[in-house]
């Protein structure tokens, strides 16, 4: 448990914190957490989740600019409804990333847990893009991913992040309660 670690977890906090009330205000938290979760992953040779940070800060960069151009005010963001297309297009991009990245590490990696961590990234990529669209259907997504990523971090030895994972699972339970909340 690096000292590195534990900062990242307190950025990753602070973050998730924020976009469960739908402040805008989460994402330079989130540029910050990602970048130093980047050494961190890579360091504990868990790849996807290292190369999904790169993705992560771009969907930072645009989250932070489509929410501060949805705003209305200084109020929270508001819900956008999620189409039944969409929601197909979003479980088929899970499952293909999962397959595809999955694929990449087993034979070009020597990564730790190549299909757990794959699909652990895949959609996480779904869940953050739906995030930045400010779809309520999200938090489904980011429960499944923090549970997997609880015995994921725990089970190499990231035990911080594991824990920060597990307060992640509860704020998204919190999360998505608010966001279906607002969405009515």
């Amino acid at each position: 448990m690096s000292p590195l670690e534990w900062l990242a977890a307190g950025f990753g906090l602070v973050n998730i914190i924020l976009i469960a009330r739908r402040s805008a205000w989460n994402y330079p938290f989130g540029v910050v957490m990602v970048c130093l979760y980047a050494i961190v992953f890579f360091q504990a040779r868990l790849y996807s989740a290292a190369g999904l940070q790169i993705f992560f800060l771009a969907a930072q960069l645009y989250g932070w600019w489509y929410w501060r151009h949805s705003a209305t005010g200084d109020g929270p963001v508001p819900v956008a409804p999620l189409s039944t297309g969409g929601l197909k297009l979003a479980i088929s991009a899970g499952m293909l990333g999962t397959l595809l990245l999955g694929l990449l590490m087993v034979r070009f990696t020597d990564a730790a847990a190549p299909w757990w961590d794959a699909g652990n990234a895949a959609w996480s990529m779904v869940a953050q893009i739906l995030t930045d669209r400010r779809h309520a259907e999200s938090w489904p997504l980011w429960i499944a991913v923090n549970l997997l990523s609880v015995w994921l971090y725990a089970g190499q030895g990231l035990l911080v992040t594991a824990g920060l994972y597990a307060l992640f699972l509860c704020v998204a339970a919190w999360g998505w309660d608010q966001w279906r909340r607002a969405s009515k």
